[in-house]
Parts: structure tokens; C-alpha cells; sequence
């Protein structure tokens, strides 16, 4: 049996298509005719390609769509139904390129190809850990446990990096739209309200001739100045993209204090429950090693970790060499010391992946609930400076009117 696309018209005379497993082409015509269909074109699934345009727009694999691909394995290796039957139940549930990637592993895998191997073939959708966490199941005969703890990494990751990433972008966005507001309000609000005031001919507060001349400079240079913020963020954009780039960018952050932590500790989550959940699942240390150091972020941090990993896969240390590198806290090196020692080194760094992440989310959700007031007081202060340049002289000028 062999999965195959199929084009046909319906009775009702509309196009439709779709997937059938069946012995060869001719059966799934004869099934088709049997539906009262008329079939156009059938192809192996697997010889079945997407045009340009429909590549373009093909529905992209999503962690939300890894994440419940892997949990319907896991559920339905459980339920003791075969992996081959499994990725054929799969192949309806799924969408968008996902499906394409299930079409190609359950072909694999019907030709002998080990499901991890089979999984190596898609690394943008699979990475590395992916893959060799699913190695090693396959080796123990704990595929599903292996896959819930996959299931269970994937969300963690995704529930700290969004918590990170919302705690570091949401100064900048509210920043943003403090300067979009006082620009709008610079080039256009400003100038109809301070007009009245130039006419006059008397001489103008200080604040008031500083909120006219910064009006001005805004309203005659506006377009320059979207342009100028645009070509800025491009330039920002490609030049962190770069190699050279990137690696400033990572040294850049390791200096600014409250970036450095989320950083270093982030750093510190990643290596500990990546190397854990490895080292519980049989990967040996030297490879385990190897992954924890291509997943992790910041280039200068993982320098510093690829070198300790060096030494550690020589002598075997991996407190001490942790240590060295400057990057995890000392209750952490603690932690590990003693996982060490006592032989529980997995279930140790997991451990510290929990505390360290907690601390993480703690700070995070700290951070967001402290930023709104300090903003607000922010744009109180550039509104009122606004208000009493302009309210000062009205106020001059309704003194002089009645005396």
C-alpha cells in the first residue's frame, strides 16, 4: 500500500483532491469511479510537487503545530497502534507543509527508514534534539516517553522565550508609540494651537519659543525624518543579520545590565534542560554536549560553553568547566556538583532548568507590570510640558487683556 494524490471532479462537476492509500494508480482510480467521481490525475504523494506560488503561500509549521504533531504520536503509540499506521492517521489531521513532511516520513519508514532518520531529512521542522531524542527512544524502546518529554520541552521553551521576548520588547513598543505620539502631535497639533501666539509680537516664554522651534524642525523635516527611522531599522535589521554583526550585537547585550541577565540566564535554562533531558534519555555526554552548544543563542556564550564542552568531554568534569566559563550562578554550579556526584546529573540539571525558569518568568512578568506606570509618568511629563508652554502665555496674555 502507497499514499497517493489524486485531482478528480466530484458528480456535482467540482474540482477537488485529496490523498488514498491504495495498492497502485489504477486502484485509486477504480476507487474514485466507484464514489461516482471522475478522476484527472493521480501521482505518488511523495512525486507530487507545489508550484512556486503555492509554495509561497504554503501554511508553515508552527510549534503549535509541532507541538500537536508530537503529542498525537506520543497518544497514539500509546494506544499500541504501530508508527507506520500512526503517520497515516496523522496525514489527515495535519495542514499546510506539515502534511507534505508526514507524507515523506511515513513513505520512509514504510521503506525501512528509521523514524529518526527519516526525521533528519527535515531539519528546519525537526532540529537536531528533535532528532536524537527521538534516536534514542527508538534505541530504548521508550518512544513515547521520549516524545511527552519532547512535547513537554518544546512548550516550556516556547512559554519562556515568549515571556523573555514580551519583557524586552514591551519598553521598546511603548517607547515607540511615545514617539509617534509626540511626533503627531509636534507636526500637527502644536503649530495651529502656537499660531495665535507668534502673531502677537511679544516676546514668549522660554518653554514656549523651545516647543515652537522643535514643532518646527518636526513639521519641516518630517519626511526625513520617517525615512531616516526606516533606513535605520533596515540597516539595524541586515547588519545584525550578518555575521559580524550578529556577534557585536551579542556583546552588546551582555553589557547592558537588565538585558545581560535576561541573556546569561536564559543561556543558563536552555544548556541545563536541553543537557538534562539528553543525558535522562541515553544520549551520551560528548554528543548531548555537542546540541546543548548549537542551540544556544548568544554566539559569545556559546564560544564560552563550546570551549568548556572541550574540556569536559576530556576529563569529564562538568562543574568545575561550567564554572569557568562565568555564566551560571553558583547555586547552579552547586546543583550540578552534586547531581554529579551522586550520579542523578540529568534529573540535577533539570532541576536547575525549573528554578532558573521560574526566576525567569518571575522577573519577566515583574518587569511588564513596572513598565506601564513609569511610561505613563513619562508621557505625562512630555504632555504637560506641551500644555503649560502653551497655557503660560494664553495665561500672560488674558492678564494684560484686563488690566
Amino acid at each position: 500500500m502507497a499514499l497517493y494524490y489524486y485531482q478528480a471532479y466530484s458528480k456535482e462537476g467540482k474540482k477537488i483532491s485529496g490523498y488514498i492509500d491504495a495498492s497502485s494508480q489504477q486502484a485509486v482510480k477504480q476507487m474514485l469511479t466507484q464514489k461516482g467521481s471522475f478522476p484527472i490525475k493521480v501521482s505518488s504523494a511523495r512525486e507530487k510537487r507545489l508550484g512556486f506560488f503555492q509554495r509561497l503561500f504554503q501554511r508553515k509549521v508552527t510549534v503549535k503545530d509541532k507541538i500537536l504533531f508530537t503529542r498525537q504520536l506520543s497518544t497514539l503509540l500509546k494506544s499500541g497502534i504501530p508508527l507506520l499506521q500512526t503517520l497515516e492517521l496523522l496525514v489527515d489531521q495535519v495542514e499546510g507543509r506539515l502534511k507534505s513532511v508526514v507524507i515523506a516520513l511515513k513513505d520512509d519508514i514504510k521503506e525501512g527508514t528509521s523514524f529518526a532518520n527519516a526525521l533528519k531529512k527535515f531539519p528546519d521542522v525537526f532540529p537536531n534534539i528533535y532528532v536524537q531524542l527521538v534516536r534514542a527512544g527508538e534505541a530504548s524502546g521508550n518512544l513515547e516517553l521520549i516524545l511527552d518529554r519532547l512535547t513537554e520541552y518544546i512548550e516550556s521553551r516556547e512559554a519562556i522565550k515568549k515571556r523573555i521576548k514580551s519583557a524586552m520588547s514591551y519598553p521598546l513598543m511603548q517607547l515607540g508609540v511615545a514617539v509617534v505620539v509626540v511626533g503627531i502631535m509636534m507636526t500637527f497639533v502644536v503649530p495651529q494651537m502656537v499660531e495665535n501666539l507668534q502673531g502677537t509680537g511679544k516676546e514668549l516664554p522660554w518653554t514656549t519659543s523651545l516647543l515652537i522651534n522643535i514643532s518646527d524642525f518636526f513639521k519641516n523635516n518630517f519626511l526625513f525624518i520617517i525615512i531616516g527611522l526606516i533606513g535605520a531599522v533596515v540597516g539595524f535589521t541586515y547588519w545584525k543579520a550578518s555575521a559580524k554583526g550578529a556577534r557585536t550585537w551579542d556583546k552588546i547585550k551582555l553589557k547592558i545590565p537588565l538585558i545581560r541577565f535576561f541573556t546569561k540566564t536564559g543561556a543558563v535554562v536552555q544548556f541545563s534542560q536541553t543537557l538534562g533531558m539528553l543525558v535522562e534519555s541515553g544520549v551520551n555526554l560528548s554528543e548531548s554536549l555537542d546540541i546543548v552548544v548549537s542551540i544556544i543563542d548568544n554566539k559569545i556564550l556559546a564560544d564560552a560553553l563550546s570551549e568548556a564542552r572541550d574540556k569536559i568531554v576530556k576529563q569529564g568534569k562538568i562543574a568545575q568547566y561550567l564554572k569557568q566559563t562565568e555564566i551560571f550562578p553558583p547555586i547552579a554550579i552547586y546543583l550540578i556538583k552534586t547531581g554529579e556526584e551522586s550520579g542523578n546529573l540529568g534529573g540535577m540539571l533539570l532541576t536547575v532548568s525549573k528554578n532558573y525558569g521560574e526566576e525567569l518568568s518571575e522577573l519577566a512578568d515583574g518587569i511588564a507590570g513596572k513598565i506601564a506606570p513609569v511610561m505613563l509618568i513619562f508621557m505625562a511629563l512630555i504632555v504637560g510640558f506641551i500644555v503649560i508652554s502653551i497655557a503660560v502665555p494664553i495665561m500672560q496674555q488674558a492678564e494684560v487683556a484686563t488690566m
